[in-house]
């Protein structure tokens, strides 16, 4: 059986950044978790919640890792799925992408598989690409 790969894309609002003392902290480095709440606009339309795992070194915020449950109607499909973040920096500018966890999707989005990417642009907004296909 062949799957078209479908292809979405759209704005999301950080609506909650509740960020806990850093559980570890040496040389500038620190490490932190954070519980993140966000409301997706676009081809995607619903809300989320993250757990993240955050590294800030003397230079700023360097990297994160995490899992992002999604509930929303994505293409007018309803349901829900997870998200595993991971996302840094360097040399070649910042980069962060996220792959749907296999086997997390529900509702009508049983099945769905993929991958995107987040931009953020100067003025500190955030866009969102996701190719993805549906059994």
């Amino acid at each position: 059986m062949t799957f078209m790969t479908l292809h979405a894309g759209g704005t999301f609002d950080i609506d909650a950044w509740d960020a806990e003392k850093p559980y570890e902290e040496e040389n500038g480095t620190k490490l932190s978790r954070v519980q993140v709440g966000k409301t997706f606009h676009g081809d995607m339309v619903g809300t989320s919640t993250a757990e993240l795992l955050t590294v800030e070194t003397q230079a700023g915020p360097a990297a994160y890792v995490g899992l992002e449950t999604v509930r929303a109607i994505l293409h007018g499909r309803e349901g829900t799925f997870v998200l595993q973040h991971s996302a840094g920096g360097g040399a070649e500018g910042q980069w962060l992408r996220w792959e749907i966890v296999a086997t997390s999707g529900t509702g009508e989005l049983a099945g769905i598989q993929g991958r995107g990417t987040i931009e953020m642009s100067p003025d500190g907004g955030h866009s969102w690409t996701l190719d993805y296909t549906l059994d």
